[in-house]
């Protein structure tokens, strides 16, 4: 049986409101913890959650909006899902790795080099 966007039954429409609104707060949390988070490394850990398990409660809200107008499964947004839980920790560790080398190569005061001694720490390694 199919249905229009306006004859969605009210069950389905509260369960794919309550995905998408989820989904919406959790991509809106990744980005507050973007601005507000102090350094580069607590920065890109926010985004990086939220925006996977953002992503997944809208892909999940457009499933069943779709299936269930629809009358059939329809699981294309499974791709996007997919893509995004392969791509984001990848990115995530090319950034993060990118940084290090980086903050190591300007001497950083607070990032410890190769052999686990942190410039200016006057404490040495046994």
């Amino acid at each position: 049986m199919t249905y229009s966007a306006a004859d969605i039954p009210v069950w389905a429409a509260i369960l794919i409101a309550f995905f998408l609104l989820a989904g919406a707060f959790l991509a809106l949390l990744g980005a507050v913890g973007f601005l507000r988070l102090p350094t580069f490394y607590e920065r890109i850990h926010a985004p990086t959650l939220s925006t996977s398990w953002g992503t997944g409660g809208i892909m999940t809200a457009s499933i069943l909006f779709f299936s269930i107008s629809g009358g059939r499964l329809v699981a294309h947004e499974l791709l996007i899902g997919i893509f995004i839980t392969v791509t984001t920790p990848v990115t995530f560790m090319l950034l993060a790795r990118a940084a290090l080398h980086r903050d190591r190569v300007e001497n950083h005061p607070d990032i410890p080099r190769r052999d686990g001694v942190t410039p200016g720490d006057d404490t040495t390694v046994n």
